[in-house]
């Protein structure tokens, strides 16, 4: 496969294994630090929406313009979970591998998702909360704060099913992104292969449910602080979880069963496999 693939990227199989390894280790984390990284994650994502966010109140720009170049923009956020080191729900919807291979248990899988999870609402809406103090969205005439209201509504009044399937979308290019990441041994490879996954779900209008957990609060706080001539009657904690919920399980749906227990079944279930019959006759 190295002659496929060049001697300095990671084959498709060992991309495998390397996430099949790093899964173990992160469910061993303890508590403190996976709590800490989770934080950082949530609040990475979030710069990574609030760039989106600046282009997409430029008026000026066109859809689709303004859709690629803020999914562009918002690759920011993985880059820094990547690179910098951080716990992304999405992300370790991978962990999924490991779970089927037996290498990790239901429970800490689980424990793993749960923390991770919280953690990362934690740093997105704490950093929504630092962003609104900021007057940051006070910025183009307050057209910045407009758009956090706008791109509310359509998240809190989308359907279960139609938001869940987005959900699906949006985290299958998420973890095609983490994955093809670990192809990389440098940062530029690691940036380059988030990039194009990362702008292609941001401009496809796809739902990351770490994203709405800064978009969302962000928009309530300038709902209730700041004066708007938008019908918001949704941008509420209702609102929010209505849109979380389907987005949580589409997320889930997108990157631990098609893409983690895809590439499970291609190249680690007859390992897998193997282990077994060995074990029994050892």
């Amino acid at each position: 496969m190295s002659e496929i693939f060049g001697s300095d990227a990671f084959s498709p199989k060992e991309i495998a294994q390397r996430v099949n390894n790093i899964g173990v280790a992160k469910v061993h984390l303890p508590f403190l630090s996976l709590l800490m990284l989770g934080v950082l994650a949530g609040a990475f994502i979030g710069l990574g929406a609030l760039y989106f966010v600046l282009i997409k109140s430029d008026a000026s720009l066109g859809f689709a313009t303004s859709q690629v170049v803020g999914g562009l923009a918002f690759s920011l956020g993985l880059i820094l979970v990547i690179v910098a080191g951080a716990e992304l729900f999405t992300g370790n919807n991978l962990l999924a591998m490991a779970w089927a291979e037996g290498k990790i248990s239901s429970v800490e899988l689980l424990r793993n998702w749960i923390i991770v999870c919280f953690a990362n609402f934690l740093g997105a809406a704490g950093l929504a909360v630092l962003v609104f103090l900021s007057g940051h969205t006070e910025m183009n005439n307050g057209a910045i704060a407009e758009q956090y209201i706008k791109i509310a509504i359509v998240k809190t009044t989308m359907p279960f099913w139609s938001a869940f399937f987005k959900g699906v979308l949006c985290n299958v290019l998420v973890c095609m992104a983490v994955w093809m990441a670990f192809a990389g041994r440098t940062v530029i490879d690691k940036a380059v292969a988030i990039v194009f996954p990362i702008s292609a779900f941001v401009a496809a209008g796809f739902e990351h449910c770490i994203a709405n957990m800064y978009i969302i609060p962000l928009a309530m706080l300038e709902k209730a602080f700041n004066t708007t001539s938008l019908a918001a009657e949704t941008v509420t904690w209702a609102g929010f979880f209505n849109n979380l919920l389907p987005v949580i399980l589409g997320n889930l749906v997108g990157g631990s069963l098609l893409v983690g227990i895809v590439y499970h079944i291609i190249y680690r279930r007859n390992i897998a496999k193997q282990k077994k019959t060995k074990s029994k006759f050892s």
